[in-house]
């Protein structure tokens, strides 16, 4: 019973490490693009177009609400 707990206590610290890492690095990426965005004038409203291709937030909310309400219907 012990070789079998302390298999499992190694196996649960090897992926707390790799959890650790994938989550710094992804971190870490988020990070330098926020920043990159922040420090140069970057347009980044064209890199995550609004619902339907509308320009707006306003416009995407109310092409949600009306989606949304068809399926009431």
């Amino acid at each position: 019973m012990g070789v079998k707990t302390e298999s499992m206590a190694k196996f649960m610290a090897d992926d707390s490490i790799s959890f650790k890492i994938v989550f710094l690095l992804s971190f870490v990426v988020c990070f330098f693009i926020t920043l990159f965005a922040l420090v140069l004038p970057v347009q980044w409203r064209l890199w995550l177009p609004g619902a339907e291709g509308d320009k707006s937030f306003l416009d995407s909310v109310r092409a949600g609400v009306y989606s949304f309400m068809s399926y009431l219907n």
